[in-house]
């Protein structure tokens, strides 16, 4: 997925109409920790707390020139694109339907009400959540906002051309991307283009949803069942088409990492930078740690991609020790 320079420049332009570029930071103990320079880039820093509220931004931005007639949207989620999406709409003015499956994160369906968003509960997981809003869609003459979209990754791409541009004098060796649906890596992706950067790209998925995995190593789509219950951001059991096109031309590697590496990961962005990281935030540090020794010595990129993390959740994950 290409972008041109001028698509990437509005992006940026729009992006940081609404928020600052969120920071790349090396931090002393995780480096020392790893045997590696290691540089986090901070998406739990933005006004949502993930990197999913640039897609939205970029993506409205362009809905609101090409179907000025919109006035009510919908969409699917299991936490982040459903703020994306509130953002989004409040900054234009529109009306925001958000389906959740039931057992969803119950801070990210406050901060997604917070927004204005009316909130519909609806099957197990994110799979059934998100036909049922095809449905409404259909139903009630809604615009559908998808969850993986060229202007969805278009404006996720900002972020990595932030860190890309900020690292240009030592780029990183290799950049760990926690992949859900694969907005992030096919942004991450782009902004390597546009950089001219030849950092390696390795996609990390849960053990307890594999679709991605399965499929990178098949060549070919492949579901599979979604388990984990500490990475809801990842707990994709169906590829998308464009996306996994994405990664199987982009991708080093996709590996997988257990809820008890993500959770050490958790503890780990806790003690070493303080910073709180929801499991699918935390998988790009698991990755790593994984595979510290083959990257022992090099520059680490790392996506914190998000910090949305459920109170009494991050309390058991801190609470329990090391496995």
């Amino acid at each position: 997925m290409r972008f041109t320079r001028e698509e990437i420049d509005a992006a940026l332009r729009t992006v940081h109409a609404a928020m600052p570029p969120t920071p790349q930071y090396t931090w002393p103990l995780l480096s020392q920790r790893l045997g590696a320079t290691v540089w986090a880039k901070h998406e739990n820093h933005t006004p949502v707390g993930a990197f999913k509220i640039r897609g939205g931004l970029t993506y409205f931005e362009t809905l609101a020139r090409e179907q000025p007639e919109v006035r009510h949207v919908i969409s699917a989620t299991r936490g982040n694109h459903g703020q994306s999406v509130g953002f989004a709409s409040q900054r234009h003015g529109l009306a925001a339907t958000i389906v959740v499956p039931h057992g969803n994160s119950r801070e990210k369906n406050a901060a997604m009400r917070a927004l204005g968003v009316t909130l519909v509960e609806h099957g197990d997981d994110f799979q059934a959540a998100s036909e049922h809003a095809a449905v409404l869609a259909e139903r009630d003459a809604l615009h559908r906002v998808p969850s993986f979209h060229r202007e969805l990754v278009r404006g996720v791409s900002t972020a990595y051309v932030e860190f890309f541009s900020a690292l240009k004098n030592s780029p990183p060796d290799v950049l760990f991307m926690p992949i859900g649906l694969g907005s992030g890596f096919a942004g991450a992706a782009a902004a390597r283009a546009h950089c001219g950067v030849s950092t390696k790209l390795i996609g990390v998925v849960s053990a307890h949803a594999t679709a991605y995995r399965d499929s990178f190593r098949a060549r070919r789509a492949i579901e599979s069942p979604a388990t984990t219950l500490l990475a809801d951001g990842m707990a994709c059991r169906t590829p998308v088409p464009a996306s996994l096109d994405v990664i199987l031309q982009e991708a080093d590697d996709v590996i997988t990492v257990t809820d008890d590496e993500v959770a050490e990961a958790m503890r780990v962005l806790f003690s070493d930078t303080h910073n709180v990281a929801e499991g699918a935030g935390a998988a790009a540090l698991a990755g790593a740690l994984q595979q510290q020794e083959r990257w022992r010595g090099k520059t680490v990129g790392i996506a914190l991609s998000g910090g949305n993390v459920d109170a009494d959740m991050f309390a058991g994950v801190l609470g329990r020790s090391a496995s």
